[in-house]
């Protein structure tokens, strides 16, 4: 029988403590640059819409940071080993929102070798989601060595995918891949250069696939389409939101902020 003193009391902690932060991994079935192209863009899209966001970048060969061209002088990896403290780590953007690396070089893999420091860049990440609304991860997937922090496994993964035959097959290999990691739970699907039917086609098979071959849930995130307002802003330097806010990719961004501006629940071991 469940305790219930003990559940009116973590009910009030989880009160005191206020909302949970939203943490989304993201991962892609793309080329890299497109994957960046639509963290920024959604970034400043949530900025625009009030929500304060921080892109972490956590790719081992440069991601979003590369590209945005920030380089924050610190890393988590630093934070966790108390050479800094965060506010060196997180270097804000024009747009308004900030960005984060992880780690740098070798970094990371010279975390992974020790508990206590996997487990202390692990509180340095949680830190830095408690000071930020949204935290969205520019991540990768290597089943051999999982989530660098147990916080990227249990919240919310989007996998961004094509309507490219190629994509399609690549993006079912990853939540193949992630299912048979983190177990039965749901995972989001971003579809972007698409047109909103072709989007629908694309999530349609790829749930119905899920669900029949992995017994997995999977969330329809939105779409974005292929717009020439995205290449235009890009070479401005630019949000597209920005500096084309008529645009139907401007449109796609400001409903795809206001979809992950929604109260957080966790989504490990929950449907869409």
């Amino acid at each position: 029988m469940a305790n219930f003193d003990f559940d009116q009391a973590e009910g009030l902690r989880r009160m005191l403590a206020g909302p949970r932060p939203r943490i989304v991994t993201f991962l892609s079935a793309m080329i890299s640059d497109d994957k960046e192209a639509m963290l920024v863009n959604l970034g400043a899209s949530l900025v625009q819409a009030g929500s304060d966001a921080v892109l972490l970048d956590v790719c081992a060969g440069g991601g979003v940071s590369s590209r945005l061209g920030v380089a924050p002088p610190a890393t988590l990896v630093d934070v966790a080993r108390q050479e800094c403290g965060m506010e060196q780590a997180v270097q804000t953007t024009p747009q308004g929102f900030g960005v984060a690396r992880m780690a740098r070089g070798t970094q990371l893999s010279e975390t992974r070798k020790a508990a206590d420091d996997v487990r202390r860049l692990g509180n340095a990440f949680d830190e830095l989601a408690k000071q930020s609304g949204i935290v969205l991860i520019d991540g990768e997937f290597d089943p051999a060595i999982g989530f660098p922090v147990p916080a990227m496994a249990s919240g919310e993964i989007v996998v961004q995918v094509s309507g490219s035959a190629a994509s399609i097959k690549a993006a079912y290999c990853l939540v193949k891949a992630l299912n048979r990691e983190l177990g039965k739970r749901s995972f989001g699907i971003l579809v972007t250069g698409s047109s909103e039917n072709e989007a629908k086609v694309v999530y349609d098979n790829m749930a119905l696939a899920a669900s029949r071959y992995l017994a997995v849930q999977l969330t329809s995130m939105g779409s974005v389409p292929s717009d020439e307002y995205l290449t235009k802003a890009a070479r401005l330097g630019r949000a597209v939101v920005d500096a084309f806010p008529m645009a139907g990719a401007s449109v796609a961004f400001r409903r795809l902020a206001e979809r992950f501006a929604l109260p957080y629940a966790p989504a490990a071991g929950l449907g869409g």
